[in-house]
Formats: structure tokens, sequence, C-alpha cells
């Protein structure tokens, strides 16, 4: 489990085209710390396995389903990525519960900056915007934010600056993707509401 609170902006190093899946190497020295085979780091917000480590690098392995699922399969050597190791049992939870499976991709349609803060609005397919609300938490890229506005195709929120610094999000423009996860005790409870309904959440 993740809390969407980014530790280190890394770098793709390499990217191994292997037919149905890619390998990726990634720099991130804090990440990689202690870091061993077996282990899981979000990568913008994915969760990936850990297959090697070394000199403040690892590697991974994403599958043809998670190519196709996010936006992992527009990386390139060079790309600054959003890193996260899981968070320990008994540690704060500085965001929100976040799995590291994302339930979709939008885009950045607009950006308005402030004196201090920016405001990013963001589109969503409309499968999954029925699970984003005002005030709630959603993941973008891999970083817990709050949703100022919830629309039937978009959301806004805002970015304070250590986010626009420390973040993929200060990078973004409009036009580029972003992985979205939306907040799982939203699709639990729809589930079990469908559940006693005779309905099946699709």
């Amino acid at each position: 489990m993740f809390t969407g609170i980014v530790e280190e902006l890394g770098e793709v190093t390499a990217v191994e085209n292997l037919g149905d899946s890619s390998r990726i190497r990634l720099r991130g020295p804090l990440v990689t710390d202690g870091a061993k085979h077996g282990d899981s780091i979000a990568v913008n917000g994915v969760c990936l396995t850990v297959v090697e480590t070394g000199d403040g690098e690892f590697t991974a392995d994403v599958m043809a389903e998670t190519l196709n699922r996010s936006s992992l399969g527009v990386l390139a050597a060079g790309s600054r990525v959003n890193l996260e190791r899981p968070t320990a049992v008994g540690d704060r939870l500085g965001g929100h519960i976040v799995q590291g499976h994302v339930d979709a991709v939008g885009t950045i349609a607009e950006r308005t900056p402030s004196e201090h803060w920016e405001l990013v609005r963001i589109s969503l397919p409309a499968g999954v915007a029925r699970y984003v609300v005002e005030k709630g938490s959603i993941t973008v890229d891999g970083v817990s934010l709050t949703v100022v506005d919830a629309g039937s195709d978009h959301f806004t929120v805002s970015l304070i600056p250590t986010t626009l610094a420390l973040t993929t999000l200060g990078r973004k423009q409009p036009g580029d993707p972003v992985n979205l996860e939306v907040d799982i005790i939203a699709k639990y409870v729809e589930r079990l509401l469908g559940a006693r309904t005779g309905e099946t959440a699709p």
C-alpha cells in the first residue's frame, strides 16, 4: 500500500521493448536504498516489482496490461517519474490509501497559475468520473491530491509550490497523459450497494 506522498523525482535511464512487455530501468537513489528483488516501488502511481538494483538504480518489468492501462508506455530514457516506496506498518498515512493500481489515464487539459499555487484541470473517462467528488481524494501520477471541482468529464486540483517543484506535475503540459487512481473506498461502496439492490457495478 502507498499513500501518494512522492518521495523522489526519479529518471528513466533505459527502456527495453520485449514485445508484449517492457523492462524499464530507473534512477532513484532514495527509494532504492535497501531495496531488493521482489520489493514494490510505485512509478507514476503504478506499483511495480523490483527485478534488480544497483548504483542507485532499479529495473522493473511492465506487462501488457499495465502498458495498456497506464501512461508507462510513453516513458523513454530521460523521462522524469514520481517514485514512492510502500508504507510500512505503523507509519503515518500522509495522503490517502493508494494501491498503485491505475484506473484510467487522464489528460492535462488546462493550467491556471496563481501567485503561490496553480489550478490544474484534468480530463478523465466517463467510466471513472462517478468516483470523483468535490473535496475527495484522487491519485494523479502517484500524487495524492484533493479534488477542488468535479465534473462529468473532468476535475480540478490545486498544486502547492512543493508539489510543483518535487513531482512531475510541475512539468506536465496540456495534452500530457497522467495516471489516475480513484479512491478504493468509493469502488467498494458501489459494489456493496449494487449487491444489495441486485445491480452489478461495471
